[in-house]
């Protein structure tokens, strides 16, 4: 089992190490991360919250000294907001599929590299040229799913699929043609008995993201994204050395 101020220690060595492009990698991530994931979210619930208010606002319009006719047009309006705030959140998640994912994949595959080299930014552009674009996108797609559908039955099951399959976006990132079921298994292999232990390691950053939200962001973009990420790549690599002792990764 891997011990977890080894790891985060072994992190901060290998982002040190190669600084500035780790945190432009880990930048563009952390972007990502906040877009893609909330960003389509977000932008639908205000929409939607503008549209009940519009909604509302005309029904105490009705009420005052307003025509019917002037009245009668918010509610169009409402309508008009809604169809875009549908519009957005399907482009925001097509964005995701299409290229948020594949991101993310490139990004690991440069902290997995930067263990052992100096590895430029433009590795995280790593999934759109490894000749296996379609799979990755099928694969991070299906891991989205499943851990939305099993969050649908109770919020506990989604915590514990999506740590489940923590390690697939770094399996991706050094075997971009394998197929989900196999980056699947072996995730979940990986991380057999230690889903509590990642929690743990998740949550002791948590004073690093308190730091960086009294910087307004700068010490998390400078020094604890980068240190993030290097440090979790480390426990991928950490689980893929002891998969291939135990014989199930060839």
């Amino acid at each position: 089992m891997w011990n977890r101020v080894e790891l985060k220690m072994r992190g901060k060595q290998a982002f040190q190490y190669n600084y500035w492009p780790c945190v432009g990698v880990a930048f563009i991530m952390s972007v990502i991360s906040m877009v893609f994931s909330s960003g389509g979210a977000s932008r639908s619930a205000a929409s939607l919250r503008q549209r009940t208010y519009y909604s509302d606002s005309s029904d105490l319009w009705n009420g005052a000294a307003y025509t019917d006719s002037f009245s009668a047009g918010w509610p169009a309006f409402g309508a008009i907001l809604g169809a875009v705030a549908i519009m957005l959140a399907l482009f925001g998640t097509l964005l995701m599929i299409f290229v948020g994912n594949v991101l993310e994949v490139g990004g690991k595959r440069f902290f997995v590299r930067n263990q052992t080299e100096r590895v430029g930014v433009g590795a995280v552009l790593d999934g759109f040229r490894s000749g296996h674009y379609g799979n990755i996108v099928l694969t991070m797609f299906l891991r989205d799913l499943f851990i939305f559908l099993w969050a649908l039955l109770l919020i506990v099951p989604g915590i514990i699929k999506s740590y489940e399959y923590r390690m697939v976006p770094y399996i991706l990132s050094e075997n971009p043609g394998m197929s989900y079921k196999e980056a699947f298994a072996i995730s979940k292999r990986m991380m057999t008995g230690q889903k509590l232990e990642t929690f743990i390691m998740d949550v002791s950053f948590i004073g690093w993201y308190l730091l960086g939200g009294i910087t307004c962001g700068i010490v998390n973009i400078f020094y604890v994204m980068p240190y993030v990420e290097a440090s979790f790549a480390e426990m991928y690599s950490f689980n893929r050395a002891k998969a291939y002792a135990e014989g199930y990764i060839r």
